[in-house]
């Protein structure tokens, strides 16, 4: 288990805003009336980088924001069984580049909606309980990984339906997973976290054979040799409480709990023994009020910024490459009061997007200055 060493103290960022950006509500949109857990840009095409997705109830929209605040629905899914409640979306492509929304919920089954028929390309059964998180490996967009509430995580491939590796078993999570993230540059390194207070970190190393065999296999995907990879190469107990948000930043790892902060810390391995190594809290970017469980920050492209929501409807958003961190903008509204589950931050960062408890969208663009 990874120590935080003594004596390096992390630089904690304040909360008067430098006012670098400025923004403001340009929409809002009532969507309905289950709450909302999800919304994502595509990042995967530069097609579609304004482009961007919800899920919420047993729905998954899809909307484009167009300029001067317009919000364009352009697609709906309803999921056949009424109970499903989808609690997170991952933007995906197949190896032809078509584009596919992924979702999953309380069901334990991921959809794979192909966004260009709008039909289900894919459904994946395999996880024993609810999904939490679903994200897309950057560098080869049709693997995505999920996290489950079955304390494990799943590597699948949407091309061909299979699920090549899980990671769970003797040194998996004790409880419900999360969050998950793919290194940004590593495609062999994945980050996980969740109601086990711990954030993990998993090598895909020795099993990439197994990785590339999905893309060719051509039998049945129950026939795939699935591999279980028990052991985490890294280990840490950075937060004393449920992690619900972790995400890589280059090699450091950015996490959230209900302590009203995100932290930036590093993971610093032993080559020697896998598991151990220690981990230096170098920065922390407060969130007041941010004290209950499920909520993710998200960032723009190139990590410049991060926007996180809390749960009296407001924003916090950081700027992610300075030292001590710098608070752009707080960002609040007289109507915006329900918790944000999840904010987007689009491509450059001038659009942040932000969904609630109370089944809204909120459309926050930059001030153009002079």
């Amino acid at each position: 288990m990874a120590k935080t060493p003594i004596g390096l103290e992390p630089v904690v960022g304040s909360l008067t805003p430098s006012k670098k950006r400025e923004y403001r509500v340009t929409n809002r949109l009532q969507e309905g009336k289950r709450p909302l857990y999800a919304v994502v840009f595509n990042f995967i095409d530069s097609r579609y980088f304004n482009v961007f997705a919800t899920v919420g109830g047993n729905r998954v929209t899809v909307y484009q924001c167009l300029d001067g605040g317009v919000i364009a629905v352009l697609q709906s899914y309803v999921d056949e069984d009424k109970d499903e409640s989808f609690y997170t979306i991952s933007w995906a492509c197949n190896i032809d580049g078509t584009p596919f929304v992924v979702a999953g919920g309380i069901n334990g089954i991921i959809r794979v909606i192909d966004a260009s028929n709008e039909k289900i390309h894919k459904s994946f059964v395999g996880h024993g309980d609810s999904i939490n998180e679903i994200r897309t490996q950057p560098l080869k967009p049709s693997l995505i990984v999920s996290a489950s509430k079955d304390e494990s995580v799943r590597l699948w491939n949407v091309h061909t339906g299979i699920c090549i590796l899980i990671f769970a078993g003797a040194g998996g999570h004790r409880n419900e997973v999360l969050s998950v993230d793919f290194h940004p540059s590593d495609i062999h390194r994945i980050a996980s976290c969740g109601m086990d207070n711990t954030v993990k970190i998993w090598s895909m190393k020795e099993f990439w054979t197994y990785v590339e065999k999905s893309f060719t296999w051509t039998d049945l995907p129950s026939k795939f040799p699935t591999k279980y990879v028990q052991f985490p190469i890294f280990l840490a107990s950075v937060h004393s409480n449920y992690v619900d948000c972790s995400r890589w930043l280059g090699d450091f790892i950015l996490s959230k709990s209900v302590d009203n902060e995100i932290v930036l810390w590093e993971p610093k391995m032993k080559e020697q023994s896998p598991g151990e190594g220690t981990a230096d809290i170098l920065q922390k970017y407060p969130v007041p009020e941010c004290d209950i469980w499920f909520i993710k920050f998200s960032c723009d492209f190139h990590y410049n910024a991060a926007a996180i929501g809390n749960r009296e409807g407001k924003i916090y958003v950081w700027e992610l490459q300075s030292s001590p961190p710098v608070l752009i903008a707080r960002l609040s509204h007289a109507q915006s009061k329900s918790p944000i589950r999840q904010t987007a931050t689009s491509f450059d960062g001038s659009t942040i997007l932000s969904c609630c408890e109370d089944g809204t969208i909120w459309r926050w663009d930059a001030v153009p200055t002079d």
